[in-house]
């Protein structure tokens, strides 16, 4: 008997394996939907930060608070933009802005780091999946 012929191309050559790497049918939504979930999650986060602020912010209680509403409305509308290519850097710069902010209270540079590294996962996951 005879043993079965094996293909001449090695898998690593194939297109269908170079087509979709991820396994994921629609890669670029699920990546969308990562970003606009970690925004939406962002924006609840600011949020409920608003109530602390105000008993704990002392004199700088009204940009603080001013900021965080600010930084609401900029997240919600990041979150419903992410088909479009300037949000994911403007993302970026959102948690950048928020570590700005901790000079009106150390509560906003600590959401901006919390969110920041997980704005890089984000990045890292994007990179990983549409390559």
């Amino acid at each position: 008997m005879t043993e079965p012929e094996q293909s001449a191309t090695p898998a690593e050559d194939r297109p269908a394996a170079a087509a979709r790497p991820s396994g994921l049918r629609n890669p670029q939504a699920a990546v969308r939907g990562l970003g606009a979930g970690t925004l939406a999650m962002e924006a609840i986060v600011l949020l409920l930060a608003i109530a602390p602020l105000a008993v704990i912010a002392g004199d700088s209680r009204g940009p603080a608070i001013a900021a965080v509403s600010v930084a609401v409305v900029v997240a919600i509308v990041l979150a419903g933009s992410m088909k479009r290519s300037w949000a994911w850097p403007a993302g970026a710069v959102l948690q950048g802005l928020l570590l700005v902010g901790g000079v009106l209270h150390w509560v906003l540079a600590a959401i901006g780091v919390i969110f920041g590294l997980a704005w890089a996962y984000n990045y890292h996951v994007r990179r990983t999946i549409l390559g």
